[in-house]
């Protein structure tokens, strides 16, 4: 049975920790993630995802590995870039799910990119991990269309599914040294950054009715689509569209409830 510490932080980590947790080649040493972080109005520490499901498993916690030996080591949406002294601990042997179909979109908002771009598909990519982001040799990749309604969050739970289905074969080829890893075309590669509150100002009086379309739902749910009218925020819950043109169907003003277009209109010019 192989040792394996596990490194990961959103729900989209959580099904390829079950997979491993349950299959019987591994056995999981060491689960690390990122720390509590205050959440809400009250600023209460909260577990992450990862965290949380470690402990319904009775997996151990922690914040590194270097006190464990192991044989290799599974990352997923981890949050944070790894040092080259903790990949040297099992070298060749760190292994990424990512949610993209690389070398395209490298970086911390892949999933929401794909939508926002409307890519017909996406998939995961699961690869050696070296000191750059997202740049190590592929080891598989399977893809998944992206349907009209997707949204961030739906495509993360299929993207996270697909991931959990891919990982423990491949793992198990890793180590068995019976999977050639194959370099990715670096001169195609496209990045992508990470998210900021402003990047969900939108303008529908001059944006293209289908991007915004598609920002509402690559944004959901954070940090949201929103225009500004007479300075405070309207985010766009829901729209469509129609004809070339964009028609909002539910949105809601800035300190109030959510409402119908229509019901807005009324009150407002």
């Amino acid at each position: 049975m192989y040792r394996i510490v596990f490194y990961g932080t959103s729900v989209f980590a959580v099904p390829a920790l079950k997979a491993l947790a349950r299959d019987g080649r591994f056995s999981i040493v060491r689960v690390v993630t990122q720390p509590d972080r205050p959440v809400g109005r009250h600023a209460e520490l909260m577990a992450t995802p990862v965290k949380q499901v470690a402990r319904e498993l009775g997996l151990p916690v922690g914040t590194n590995p270097d006190d464990v030996s192991f044989d290799a080591a599974v990352v997923a949406s981890y949050g944070e870039i790894i040092p080259q002294a903790v990949l040297d601990l099992a070298p060749h042997r760190f292994i990424n799910i990512h949610a993209s179909l690389l070398p395209k979109y490298r970086g911390a908002s892949p999933i929401r990119e794909a939508i926002k771009n409307g890519d017909a598909e996406t998939g995961v990519t699961i690869m050696e991990m070296d000191a750059k982001m997202d740049h190590g040799p592929i080891l598989k990749m399977r893809s998944l269309p992206i349907e009209p309604t997707d949204t961030t969050p739906s495509l993360t739970d299929k993207l996270a599914v697909l991931g959990a289905e891919m990982i423990g074969d491949t793992l198990s080829e890793v180590l068995k040294k019976r999977i050639q890893p194959k370099e990715q075309d670096h001169s195609s590669a496209t990045f992508v950054k990470l998210i900021k509150k402003e990047d969900g100002l939108v303008d529908p009086d001059t944006m293209d009715a289908a991007l915004i379309e598609r920002l509402v739902r690559a944004n959901d749910p954070w940090p949201g689509t929103y225009f500004m009218h007479h300075g405070k925020r309207v985010k766009i819950l829901a729209c469509h569209v129609e004809s070339g043109r964009l028609v909002l169907d539910q949105i809601q003003p800035e300190g109030k409830k959510p409402m119908a277009w229509a019901d807005f209109l009324r009150g407002n010019r």
